[in-house]
């Protein structure tokens, strides 16, 4: 903030998003200051009017549940959860195509996919708005095209045109990279405005974000263990549980399927015959969400007096959440006459008992005018304090007093950044469960392809993902290319351009990765300089690794001035961070020690000459001893070696004991006997 007085309002909020809950993600930290706030008071009392129209500001949202289909036109869902039969001959073509697509990548069919490809020009040539679409992502990507930028980009603008949401994820993300905030913001808001119509009513949406398959270099065993879905032996144990009556575990197997946890497909039918039984068992937390169930229509038919009652029910177990419910059905005379009083009154109750739902809920009345007097400077308080409690709908009002400078001053990067969190989790995020799944039964080329879709998107964890994926499994990662298989270098740059958007959106992971790339010539020319920033970029998310390289780097002036006294600062800030860095970090000490006092000496030429040296050992080691055959005579060669030893041992103790003179030899003052 331009703001530099000492004087702030201590107001450091921290984001619940999609990334941070992985250690490899960076969290977003927002600092409001006093002139961000102080604007609100001059703004209420002179700019705003009592018209709840003039701000473009949403009213409470009907929260209707829809099938991803209708509010993502175009998705892939028709086939991947197969529910719907496509609604006209050129859909069918479409859906046809892009089945063609997604089993060529699984198959590594480069015929079929050119075929697919074909197709899809077709139906792009005629104006399908979606074929554009997934033309824009083959121009993007370079599968079965030579890779184009901008017609990648002319086919996206044209598929958001015609009303394609995945495309208008794209070009947000691309203008977001350009830092062209004005229009990468108006595309944000609207994809946040579809994705907050999947929130519940009354409690806080459960944030599923992407699972990351990989933990570093090595596969997040743990993390995909606990994806499994109904495979996954603890959700078999918790199924058989309920199936033998516990209450508990019915209400749990309902959550699971209602918003689709660790793996599980969301089925809200499931859900509602498992809510149902958990209610007849007296299990309090299922009645809130049979309320939320029918006052959404998720999976049954609307019904707001059967809401009402089960929300009213919920209520009096004091689950204050459902108060949020309540109100809401008041607010917009669903199943009861409408009454903005008694909404308030809800409401209030739902935020004194600490409900973020409730304080975002006041904060809407406040900015509308809805029962009370327009109040921005109250409803933005209240905004602020349920965006601190991780209430994602706040995240969206904020963003949109950001973006306007109603409330709050203007700030319209932050906008931007406050609905991406909120738009990724629109329905096209279902791009990762389909992933995961795929990954799960082994199909790696179809994983790889639908985290590369969504890695389109600006979604992080698909990005490093699809890099990974790349990187650990090579050739078998089915990579498609311009012209078939991709070749080495294809798949280097490919990896290398994943890695990178995913360390600008703060993986310290993947800034240490392209900072290797750089610095070891890895699909890609040796640049030092180059290896710095990355180095740089990830150590100013305190990754220790990076601290060491950029003193090594300074130690050696490689990328870096030659300064020992820097190069100690890193490696001192290495073993800070990371206490298990102690043994590198006091060699690395050591070594800059010598070089300060031996300059020149035979031993500062050894510890340079290391990192050519170990190399030339590790592949000896590799490519001779470790050779089938060579290993086997070693081996044999170390045990004829061992047991030489030991005889030689036990020759040398036998004749050494055969010198020692034993007491009936001594006399009475211990002194040898003679003949």
């Amino acid at each position: 903030m331009r703001n530099r007085r000492t004087r702030k309002i201590s107001l450091v909020l921290l984001l619940l998003t999609l990334l941070p809950i992985s250690t490899l993600g960076r969290q977003l930290v927002l600092v409001l200051s006093q002139d961000d706030l102080k604007e609100a008071a001059t703004v209420d009392s002179t700019t705003l009017t009592d018209d709840v129209s003039d701000t473009g500001f949403d009213d409470f949202i009907d929260s209707e549940a829809k099938p991803d289909y209708v509010l993502d036109p175009g998705s892939w869902s028709p086939i991947f959860e197969p529910a719907i039969s496509p609604s006209d001959q050129l859909e069918g073509a479409y859906y046809n195509a892009v089945s063609k697509i997604v089993k060529a990548y699984s198959r590594g069919d480069e015929r079929a996919m050119e075929e697919a490809a074909r197709e899809i020009e077709t139906a792009a040539a005629s104006g399908h708005p979606h074929a554009q679409s997934i033309l824009g992502f083959l121009y993007g990507m370079g599968i079965g095209r030579e890779r184009n930028k901008a017609k990648a980009f002319l086919y996206h603008h044209f598929a958001a045109e015609g009303g394609n949401m995945q495309s208008k994820m794209t070009l947000a993300y691309t203008y977001s990279r350009q830092e062209m905030h004005d229009k990468a913001v108006k595309l944000y808001a609207e994809l946040a405005e579809v994705a907050i119509n999947s929130f519940l009513i009354s409690k806080d949406s459960p944030v599923i974000e992407p699972v990351r398959i990989h933990s570093g270099a090595e596969e997040n065993k743990e993390a995909l263990r606990k994806s499994r879905g109904e495979e996954d032996e603890d959700f078999q144990i918790l199924e058989y549980q309920a199936q033998k009556g516990n209450a508990g575990a019915m209400y749990r197997i309902g959550i699971f399927y209602y918003f689709g946890l660790r793996g599980v497909r969301r089925d809200h039918t499931k859900a509602l015959s498992w809510f149902l039984k958990a209610v007849e068992k007296g299990e309090a937390r299922s009645m809130e969400l049979l309320g939320e169930i029918y006052a959404r229509g998720a999976g049954v038919e609307r019904n707001f007096t059967k809401a009402l009652e089960w929300l009213t029910l919920a209520s009096k177990q004091q689950l204050y959440s459902a108060y949020n419910g309540l109100g809401y059905l008041y607010v917009k005379g669903y199943g009861v006459e409408k009454n903005y009083t008694k909404a308030k009154e809800y409401f209030e109750k739902a935020a004194d008992n600490e409900e973020a739902g409730g304080l975002y809920n006041l904060g809407v009345m406040y900015l509308k005018g809805i029962g009370v007097k327009r109040d921005v400077k109250v409803a933005s308080k209240y905004f602020i304090t349920a965006f601190d409690a991780g209430q994602p709908k706040a995240f969206y009002q904020l963003a949109k007093m950001f973006q306007t400078g109603v409330g709050l001053k203007k700030n319209v990067p932050l906008a931007s950044a406050l609905y991406k969190l909120v738009a990724e989790r629109g329905p096209w995020s279902s791009l990762s469960r389909w992933a995961l799944e795929s990954y799960l039964r082994g199909d790696v080329g179809r994983a790889f392809l639908l985290y590369s879709r969504m890695a389109e998107l600006g979604y992080e964890i698909a990005q490093s993902n699809a890099a990974w994926i790349l990187d650990k499994y090579g050739e078998k990662s089915m990579c498609l290319g311009e012209s078939g298989i991709c070749s080495d270098e294809e798949r280097h740059q490919r990896s290398h351009a994943l890695w990178w958007q995913a360390s600008e959106q703060g993986n310290e992971h993947a800034a240490l990765l392209i900072g290797d790339a750089y610095y070891y010539g890895r699909g890609t020319e040796r640049d030092y300089d180059r290896a710095a920033e990355a180095y740089m970029h990830a150590k100013s998310q305190s990754n220790a690794q990076a601290m060491f390289n950029l003193g090594y780097m300074h130690e050696h002036g490689q990328g870096l001035p030659f300064d020992l006294h820097l190069a100690k600062r890193y490696y001192d800030q290495a073993l800070e961070v990371d206490r298990s860095a102690k043994l590198p970090v006091t060699l690395a000490l050591a070594s800059l020690w010598i070089r300060k006092n031996y300059a020149d000496s035979i031993l500062v030429h050894v510890i340079d000459s290391l990192p050519e040296v170990y190399p030339k050992v590790e592949a000896w080691v590799e490519d001779v001893l470790m050779e089938e055959g060579n290993a086997t005579i070693l081996t044999l060669f170390v045990c004829l070696l061992t047991v030489l030893y030991l005889r030689e041992r036990q020759r040398r103790n036998v004749a050494a004991a055969g010198e020692v003179a034993f007491p009936h030899q001594l006399g009475d003052q211990g002194v040898p006997v003679g003949n």
